[in-house]
């Protein structure tokens, strides 16, 4: 058996040949699919700026009041009705001072103290309201996708929800069952799991729809079928292998129901059947400045502005989550 002349040419050049037939280029470490999320998140700017908003704002409403150490709640009827500072530009004659930078209202209460104590309690409603509904909503679509005989009860219940005129619900549920919540966990306390309970109770019908759409999608693919083959329990094959592959659905829900949360609590505050009087939201805000408003009408700016800025941010960072989580949006 002879060599090929090819075999000849090869062993003639010696080992520049074989060198030369060598991968030179370098090899790139693989990326990870955070990285791949972030890098498409960037691109939106949108995106950025609700997230960059949204983590000043709640910085702001965390940390605020303990560098402006002013109680929200004081009356200080000697410097009631007092202008911002910036009104001062354009009107000289403005009753303004340093020690309330954003003024006060009729009570002599702090605007700025009522900003950052109004934007805690709203934004911690939002927060418990949105966690609360996804966690109801997610355990109701992976049931009701998962088990076939569950699944059309789940969803006629779903449509129930759904039917319900939410508003009207949300008020007569705060007026049945304030003053029993009131006298067991105090004022506050009780207004706010209230609030939160029925604010997830009515919203987290969205979620359960979409995880449930792609839990039927999921169930049926290869890798879930080979884990269903091998005896893995319907426990553990949900923890392990459906939830993980529908959490992209459920942050965008997330994003999203948080802005719903904040403008629901907003808008019951502003109605008066939410926290006490004396206990300052921005949606409280809001009601209070009403009456006032063509005289003083940046108390209604501030708060308005504020709810306004806080959900337009988490619907932008909603939709950046929802295009870099696609996997067709990538590289566009």
């Amino acid at each position: 058996m002879t060599d090929s002349p090819q075999d000849d040419v090869i062993l003639a050049e010696g080992p520049a040949a074989i060198e030369a037939l060598k991968d030179t280029g370098p090899t790139k470490p693989p990326r990870s699919r955070g990285k791949d999320v972030w890098d498409q998140f960037r691109k939106h700017k949108g995106a950025m700026f609700g997230l960059g908003f949204l983590v000043f704002i709640t910085l702001a409403v965390l940390v605020g009041p303990y560098i402006y150490t002013v109680d929200p709640q004081k009356l200080d009827i000697r410097n009631k009705d007092m202008r911002p500072i910036y009104t001062a530009i354009w009107d000289s004659g403005a009753k303004v001072s340093w020690a309330k930078p954003l003024g006060s209202d009729q009570l002599g209460r702090d605007n700025l103290a009522q900003m950052l104590s109004g934007g805690r309690a709203s934004m911690a409603v939002g927060w418990a309201a949105m966690i609360l509904s996804l966690v109801i909503g997610t355990a109701i679509g992976v049931i009701a996708g998962y088990f076939k005989k569950l699944d059309g009860p789940l969803m006629r219940l779903t449509d129930l929800f759904l039917s319900l005129p939410i508003l009207p619900l949300l008020l007569v549920a705060v007026t049945l069952f304030r003053q029993p919540l009131r006298a067991n966990f105090g004022p506050e306390g009780g207004m706010f799991i209230l609030i939160v309970t029925v604010i997830a109770v009515t919203s987290w019908m969205p979620t359960a729809r979409i995880v449930r759409g792609d839990i039927l999608a999921i169930k049926e693919r290869e890798f879930v079928l080979a884990a269903r083959s091998i005896g893995t329990s319907p426990f553990k094959l949900i923890r392990r292998h459906l939830l993980p592959n529908v959490l992209s659905p459920i942050m965008v829900s997330a994003a999203l129901g948080l802005a719903t949360a904040i403008i629901t609590e907003s808008a019951l505050s502003f109605l008066g059947v939410g926290f006490p009087s004396d206990f300052p939201t921005w949606g409280k805000m809001l009601a209070d400045a009403v009456q006032r408003m063509e005289r003083f009408p940046e108390r209604v700016m501030l708060p308005g502005v504020a709810i306004s800025l806080t959900v337009l941010s988490v619907n932008y960072l909603g939709d950046g989550l929802r295009d870099a989580l696609d996997p067709r949006m990538r590289g566009r």
